[in-house]
């Protein structure tokens, strides 16, 4: 068994993949050779490995609990790209897995789809991708080597990698959503599991020919995953009467989350996860007090039944795909005008009350800065997406 693990994390697994699919290292590639420019693409890689951390909290850091070790140099990679075909697909299907997909799909079906549908999926998200991203830190599984592996993604390649929360994410969404709609819709369960096993696939295959993980990182997310929705599953029907708590439940939401965030384990040295960690607790508390606000004060003008229900999934017609945009692009713009003012002010308030330059771009990286900006930003997303976006629509009558 120790055998398999230890063939399943080898980084050479990795790149025989990516040559596979027509993904190599420019000829003069090296670890310690910086390179102009690209050959047909290009991207920042690592050194060979994730530097010590410094002793105890406070060793060589702020009060805020930002390292001040040394992230390792990056170098640009050069690559070569001989397959375009598995190219796009992979890229495209690593975008699916990303939080860009799943703040608009999200709100997409909130607003054109199923509300309680929508809430049960970003709840299952923010559980299992706050599990995924604290065990890359309690871990400490470094991704895989470059070389001989070629990494095409930069933005995360400070973290580490086991699990793949890209996999884990695709796993518990398109399962998920799997699950809940085989009782409420009629549709062909074959058609669903389908779908859901390629999307899946397809988004933790992207992974290795990213080279952002290596096989045991996506199996473990998957596993992880699939015990997460089956403990979970008893208590689905929790989450769909969230919304008829008592008057203290919003102070729950809001507590318990932040102080998760705030006492995230601390990274050897500074990377997104505890930004992005805290970004989908923010979001899932501000959707959960979003749908406690419309039940206490009625805002919703007519109940929507609890799942399941029966239901026959309306025919895409031409209306209702321009009314399903129309409803989307309305919903984007004001949460972004939400965002941007909330983070705008938020920012203010941390840095005349803690006394920092509004220059310092380094200063969002503490934490006593990040997750309380971070929170109160994206808990107002929430919130926006599911009580003030309805109203918004209500009022233009697109409901």
């Amino acid at each position: 068994m120790a055998e398999l693990l230890w063939s399943l994390q080898d980084s050479q697994l990795v790149a025989r993949f990516q040559r596979r699919c027509g993904l190599f290292p420019a000829p003069d590639e090296g670890p310690g050779e910086p390179c102009a420019g690209p050959a047909e693409g290009a991207a920042r890689a690592p050194g060979l490995g994730h530097l010590p951390a410094a002793k105890g909290r406070g060793a060589g850091e702020p009060a805020s609990g930002l390292r001040r070790v040394a992230v390792p140099q990056a170098y640009v990679q050069k690559y070569i790209v001989k397959n375009y075909f598995y190219y796009y697909l992979f890229r495209f299907s690593a975008a699916l897995g990303q939080e860009v997909f799943y703040i608009t799909f999200l709100p997409f079906t909130h607003w054109n789809i199923d509300p309680y549908l929508s809430r049960r999926l970003t709840i299952i998200w923010v559980l299992v991708m706050y599990i995924g991203q604290v065990a890359k830190d309690v871990l400490k599984w470094p991704r895989p080597f470059s070389p001989p592996v070629v990494k095409l993604e930069k933005r995360v390649i400070a973290e580490y990698g086991m699990p793949s929360t890209h996999a884990m994410a695709a796993t518990a969404i398109s399962f998920t959503l799997l699950i809940s709609t085989t009782g409420r819709y009629q549709y062909p369960f074959v058609l669903g599991l389908m779908t859901a096993v390629a999307f899946s696939t397809l988004v933790s295959l992207s992974r290795l020919y990213t080279g952002m993980h290596t096989v045991l990182d996506v199996l473990g997310g998957i596993l992880i995953t699939a015990i997460l929705i089956v403990l979970t599953y008893p208590a689905w029907t929790l989450i769909d009467r969230l919304d008829s708590a008592s008057p203290l439940f919003p102070v729950c939401v809001l507590v318990v989350p932040f102080f998760l965030c705030y006492n995230y384990p601390v990274s050897d040295y500074y990377s997104p996860t505890r930004a992005d960690t805290t970004t989908i607790m923010a979001a899932g508390a501000g959707v959960t007090i979003g749908f406690w606000i419309n039940h206490f004060f009625q805002l919703v003008s007519k109940p929507t039944e609890s799942l399941p229900v029966i239901q026959n999934i309306p025919p895409l017609t031409s209306d209702l795909l321009v009314l399903g945009l129309t409803k989307f692009t309305v919903g984007i713009v004001l949460i972004l005008l939400v965002r941007q003012l909330v983070q705008n002010l938020s920012l203010q308030v941390l840095y005349s009350w803690f006394k920092v330059v509004t220059r310092n771009k380094e200063a969002r990286q503490r934490l006593e800065i990040e997750v309380p900006y971070k929170f109160v930003t994206y808990t107002s997303v929430g919130i926006c997406a599911t009580t003030f976006v309805p109203m918004l629509h209500r009022f233009l009558g697109l409901l």
